[in-house]
């Protein structure tokens, strides 16, 4: 007779289903990624990622949609990190995604110096249209490498009856890959965030900065975190080696075609490629300018 989940069991699962439900409907790609992580981890990042998107979502665009105001929104932003850190501390949220991630939190020591850089850096997007260097650097690292240090706290807590800290050098390849992703982000929705949401991430608008330096700058990152996928624990090396390749031919493809008519993409059958390769433990692909 298979065990059948009742009780707080079954609104655990329930929450881990509605965080991966959030995961499928909004990115294929990572989709695939998360499949390669093995068991232990898989649904912990999903949860994070699932909290990451609803945030994001209240500042890009849908609530504004619905008809609130940038007022609105903000309190909405604020009151779902409440809810988070409250979720953290008590052990239970009405709310399944912030319940799912406040889970994953308790067991893997994702604490308020991660999760309030986060909160900020989407606040951010409600009052700041154009950045500058240090904003940018800011907004990156509570927008995308600290996503990348909660996944580090899964990789090395999850399951493990003495929980720790990671290696600086885990922490450094875990900053820089979110780093990269967040700017190719940037690069492949710079004709969207100016036109739809009136926003200029990297200075490329303004003239500040080239295009050609911000893709040496993000080859550069994913080459150091590159370096670090090799000490991550077994089971996740195979999915962040595909998720480095996805964003390195990403990067590839950005700098071979200088004015993109439309969101630059990487076909499913080139996903497919990299994903065979990964599994496979193949090292995560060189970037160079």
């Amino acid at each position: 007779m298979s065990y059948q989940p009742t009780g707080i069991a079954l609104y655990d699962t329930a929450a881990d289903d509605a965080a991966a439900a959030v995961i499928a409907a909004y990115s294929t790609s990572f989709g695939m990624a998360t499949r390669l992580l093995g068991p232990r981890v898989r649904t912990h990042v999903r949860n994070i990622y699932a909290l990451v998107r609803v945030a994001d979502e209240i500042v890009d665009g849908p609530a504004i949609e619905a008809g609130l105001d940038a007022g609105s929104a903000e309190t909405l932003l604020d009151e779902l990190q409440h809810e988070t850190m409250t979720a953290i501390g008590r052990g239970f949220s009405s709310n399944l995604i912030v319940h799912a991630f406040a889970r994953t939190a308790r067991e893997c020591l994702i604490g308020a110096d991660l999760t309030d850089p986060f909160f900020a850096s989407m606040r951010t997007d409600l009052t700041v249209a154009s950045h500058d260097d240090a904003s940018h650097d800011s907004y990156v690292y509570g927008s995308a490498e600290v996503v990348g240090l909660m996944c580090l706290q899964v990789f090395v807590n999850a399951g493990q009856a003495s929980p720790s800290g990671p290696t600086p050098e885990l922490v450094d390849g875990a900053r820089r890959l979110g780093a990269a992703f967040q700017d190719v982000n940037f690069l492949r929705d710079l004709d969207h965030d100016e036109a739809a949401l009136g926003r200029d991430y990297l200075g490329i608008t303004t003239g500040a900065h080239d295009r050609v330096a911000i893709l040496d700058r993000i080859d550069g990152d994913l080459a150091a975190a590159a370096a670090g996928i090799p000490h991550l624990p077994p089971d996740c090396r195979r999915a962040v080696t595909a998720a480095h390749d996805l964003f390195a031919e990403l990067s590839r493809r950005l700098r071979a075609d200088p004015a993109p008519t439309a969101r630059v993409r990487v076909p499913n059958i080139v996903k497919a490629g990299l994903i065979a390769r990964a599994l496979v433990g193949a090292a995560p692909r060189r970037t160079s300018p």
